[in-house]
């Protein structure tokens, strides 16, 4: 099996997050060129390689000559800078002939997430998004147990996410709207959006949510009630005004009751006639590369393909509808 030579486009905190990772995994992949413009986050990427002893990538700063020199160079891109230049990048790679992992959101609109998906299909390339939760283990145990009979049919599910967003993110692109797409929901919250979207394995058919933006120009605070094409009752909360950050999704069953972070994580079931929640043995977790890796090995199936990255931006462009209109009951 040949190495995936991988170029990495952008080098902030998140990108290095990624980096770590992959560069225990050197059995599959080289990370081979970076494409960031400030020169202190490409020393911080930098440093990680000399840390570890890899030799450290050169830094192409503009996007268009990185791919004008390393299209050729490369098999693969993964794509985590700002939100609103997901579309643009992951389009120009695929179109180059690479195949591409996005950080989500993987665009910042319908309208972009749908002209991507048309790009994949054109090209042929694999496209995925780095939803955490929908290339891990955890999550796709969850879902196993969901859809095979063993909890019976989903009842109702609660679902929240909260962090130190609106402080961490102060002055940064992040509150921009004309550069992010949202706030805390469409940020954080996107990964509570994805994974009980993904556990359910349907759609949403009305939603209807508040939003508070706290003084900022992007939401902070959303709370909303939902329902399935099916029938399943939701509650879904994002607070990106906590001390803390922590996620929890309990799925009430029939059968009995599933709980998992959005990141993934963890798997615990609780039976009827159990008095407590037990943990679920899982396959460890190497990251959305090493699935994104699998995946490109034709080994599993894209567990998070760019469907996952539209349905989670129709769902949020509803709830953004809803809130505009004071609460009211909006069709997704």
């Amino acid at each position: 099996m040949s190495i995936c030579r991988l170029g990495i486009i952008g080098a902030g905190a998140m990108a290095r997050h990624h980096i770590r990772q992959i560069l225990k995994q050197t059995d599959t992949t080289q990370i081979t060129a970076i494409c960031e413009p400030d020169p202190e986050q490409y020393q911080k990427a930098a440093a990680l390689f000399e840390e570890t002893g890899h030799p450290v990538p050169p830094n192409i700063p503009d996007f268009d000559r990185f791919l004008a020199k390393q299209a050729a160079h490369i098999d693969a891109a993964f794509v985590v800078t700002p939100h609103n230049l997901h579309f643009p990048q992951a389009k120009a790679l695929l179109e180059a002939g690479k195949d591409v992992l996005v950080e989500k959101p993987m665009t910042i609109s319908v309208a972009e997430a749908k002209k991507l998906i048309k790009t994949r299909d054109k090209t042929g390339r694999l496209l995925a998004v780095a939803f955490n939760g929908s290339m891990s283990p955890s999550i796709r145990t969850a879902h196993r147990l969901l859809h095979d009979g063993t909890m019976g049919r989903i009842l109702s599910i609660q679902a929240a996410v909260w962090q130190t967003w609106e402080q961490w993110t102060h002055g940064t692109w992040r509150q921009d709207p004309k550069v992010s797409g949202g706030g805390f929901m469409f940020d954080t919250g996107a990964h509570l959006l994805n994974t009980v979207t993904d556990l359910l394995g349907e759609s949403f058919e009305r939603v209807a949510a508040f939003m508070d933006k706290r003084k900022t120009k992007v939401d902070i605070l959303t709370v909303a009630i939902a329902r399935t094409r099916s029938g399943v009752l939701l509650t879904l909360h994002g607070c990106g005004a906590a001390p803390v950050t922590d996620s929890d999704v309990k799925v009430w069953c029939e059968n009995g009751m599933l709980e998992v972070g959005v990141w993934g994580g963890y798997v615990r079931v609780q039976m009827a006639g159990e008095t407590h929640p037990r943990e679920v043995e899982l396959p460890p977790d190497l990251g959305v590369w090493h699935t994104f890796v699998r995946v490109r090995n034709g080994e599993i199936e894209n567990p998070s393909p760019a469907e996952n990255g539209l349905r989670m931006i129709q769902l949020w462009e509803a709830l953004k509808k809803s809130a505009k209109r004071g609460g009211e009951v909006v069709e997704v």
